[in-house]
């Protein structure tokens, strides 16, 4: 409806102006109330032709044909059907406009010549017949080249979106060219790395107890690193390979990390805090990751330490934090690596902020934020 307010103004203000130039015009006739009728039919008709541009322009033509007949306003009869004839044109209704125009152009001067004044009937059809013909003639022109304009934009914005989803296409056939080659590269070297790891540890195992010996602790934790290992590296190969069909990591396997990370020899306590949420996907395999991360450093680095993972849940949002109380070895200082690069941009992937920071007298923290109600 409000697109059709326009036109019903255009109609309203179209009949005022009819009406008025009818009582100025010396020749014309009194205005009566069935000429008010026609005109109000006519600012109908125009309010409808957006919609209905046909049926309007037929009313509003048959409208302005019966006021001129009747009071013989002048050239303002014209107006509000050139206004149709645009319309109608535009909206693609050629023919249509073109009849009203030759219907109503003929019926006007026709209508001229019965009641031109003696001796210069030639003249006035002339002039009028010049003037009204350029108008309808613009009207339709006008209309024509509208809706040639408005096809043109339309196309443009079709070409702009279908240039848009090419790219996407493009976008996404190369993340996947570069995610298979990617899996190529880590099955042809890690897996067999730790495949290597894994039977020499085996192996070692085996002997130890084939010779009435209890296995260490540490080649026990090799072994089970070295298979959680590849089981987390064919993990990733699935999610590089099919990533929508691949088994997802998350939170929830937190203990997992924590009891290899005492079979390494690093005691671990694990707290958590709040009431355990669904998180989204992302989210939960960030958070695992970062402990995951975290704990590769303690082992690594802290020497002699004990490490706490404290999970808090909260409605708005997911708190990760690792601590250790451990002092690393002054001749391997911790400088930041590959590994703590990775989380703080994981982390801010998903809009949230990862603080890494050692204590004064020991230690390392490393505490990550997810925002759970972020809109990216």
């Amino acid at each position: 409806m409000r697109r059709d307010l326009p036109y019903a103004l255009g109609g309203l203000a179209l009949g005022v102006l009819l009406l008025g130039n009818a009582v100025l015009t010396p020749d014309a006739a009194t205005v009566e109330v069935l000429d008010v009728a026609l005109v109000l039919a006519m600012a109908v008709g125009l309010a409808a032709c957006r919609r209905y541009p046909v049926v309007a322009l037929g009313v509003v033509t048959v409208a302005m044909l019966a006021v001129h007949i009747r009071v013989h306003p002048g050239v303002s009869a014209a107006f509000p059907v050139l206004g149709a004839v645009y319309v109608t044109a535009w909206q693609g209704h050629r023919s249509a406009a073109a009849v009203a125009s030759l219907t109503f152009l003929g019926s006007f001067l026709a209508r001229d010549v019965s009641m031109a004044p003696a001796g210069r009937p030639g003249q006035l059809v002339a002039e009028r017949t010049a003037l009204l013909l350029g108008w309808f003639v613009a009207a339709n022109v006008a209309g024509l080249v509208a809706r040639q304009r408005r096809a043109y934009l339309e196309q443009v914005e079709q070409r702009a979106i279908e240039a848009e989803r090419t790219r996407e296409e493009v976008a996404l056939r190369r993340a996947g060219e570069e995610r298979l080659r990617i899996a190529r590269d880590l099955h042809d070297s890690l897996t067999h790395s730790i495949s290597v790891i894994k039977v020499q540890a085996g192996i070692a195992v085996h002997l130890a107890r084939k010779h009435g010996e209890e296995p260490s602790a540490m080649l026990l934790a090799i072994q089970e690193a070295s298979g959680a290992a590849m089981r987390e590296l064919r993990t990733t190969l699935d999610v590089l390979r099919t990533p929508t069909d691949a088994d997802r990591v998350g939170l929830a396997r937190v203990d997992e990390l924590a009891e290899r990370t005492r079979a390494a020899g690093v005691p671990v306590r694990v707290t958590v805090t709040g009431e355990r949420a669904d998180l989204p996907d992302e989210v939960d395999q960030a958070g695992y990751r970062v402990v995951q991360e975290a704990l590769t450093n303690v082992a690594r680095h802290a020497g002699p330490a004990t490490a706490h993972i404290r999970v808090e849940y909260a409605p708005a949002e997911l708190t990760v934090a690792i601590t250790d109380d451990g002092q690393p070895s002054p001749a391997e200082p911790v400088t930041p690596g590959v590994g703590l690069r990775g989380m703080r941009e994981r982390v801010s992937a998903l809009g949230g902020t990862l603080r890494a920071a050692a204590h004064d007298d020991h230690g390392f923290t490393v505490r990550a934020t997810f925002p759970l109600n972020d809109p990216r």
